[in-house]
Parts: C-alpha cells; sequence; structure tokens
C-alpha cells in the first residue's frame, strides 16, 4: 500500500506542481540536442582516427 501511495503522490507533484515547458520550446531544446549529439560524435570520431594513425605510424616507424 505505501507503494501505492507513493508512485500516486509522485504523480500528483508531477500534474500540479512541475512548470512544464511549451511544445515549441521542447522542440528547439531538442534539435539543439541532436546537432551537438552529431557534432561531438564526429570530433570523437576525428580524435579516434589521427589518435590511431599516429600510433600506427609510430609502431611502424619503431618495427621498421
Amino acid at each position: 500500500m505505501k507503494v501505492f501511495n507513493y508512485i500516486s503522490e509522485a504523480f500528483g507533484e508531477l500534474r500540479d506542481n512541475v512548470t512544464w515547458p511549451e511544445w515549441a520550446e521542447v522542440q528547439k531544446y531538442t534539435i539543439v540536442v541532436a546537432v551537438f549529439s552529431v557534432v561531438f560524435a564526429l570530433a570523437t570520431w576525428g580524435v579516434d582516427e589521427t589518435f590511431s594513425k599516429a600510433l600506427a605510424g609510430f609502431f611502424t616507424w619503431v618495427k621498421g
């Protein structure tokens, strides 16, 4: 019974006391997050490729 009461009160708090953003604002921030996620993924890929090639070159130099 305590769990049901807790869940019921949590939904009441969300319904009555939370200020939800407007739909246009949600869409804008979703686009911003998506763009920065792609940019960050590309930057991570670029750094990974750079270090991979640098290490491959280093080990080729050491081996040869």
